[in-house]
């Protein structure tokens, strides 16, 4: 018997991959001396997220990832949280 995965288990499964795949590539961001490396991630993170967020998006229309919109409190604390972070 041939086990499949359902359309909704690859894309979740493709959702996690692009979220570790953006997180691996930040941190080598963060840590790499070269300039022209640090940017050519970089590059290659702004393609990392157009692809998350086409595939969110896909998910969210499907209801497999359903969503609700922040509160304006909500939203507000944290701006304040990041902004008191900044230097």
């Amino acid at each position: 018997m041939q086990n499949t995965l359902s359309e909704q288990e690859i894309l979740t499964d493709l959702l996690t991959s692009e979220k570790h795949t953006a997180s691996t590539i930040n941190t080598f961001i963060t840590e790499s001396t070269c300039a022209n490396l640090r940017q050519n991630l970089k590059d290659i993170l702004t393609e990392e997220h157009s692809i998350h967020e086409n595939l969110y998006n896909v998910m969210n229309q499907k209801g497999w990832y359903p969503t609700s919109d922040a509160q304006a409190q909500d939203v507000q604390q944290t701006k304040d949280k990041f902004n008191s972070l900044q230097l």
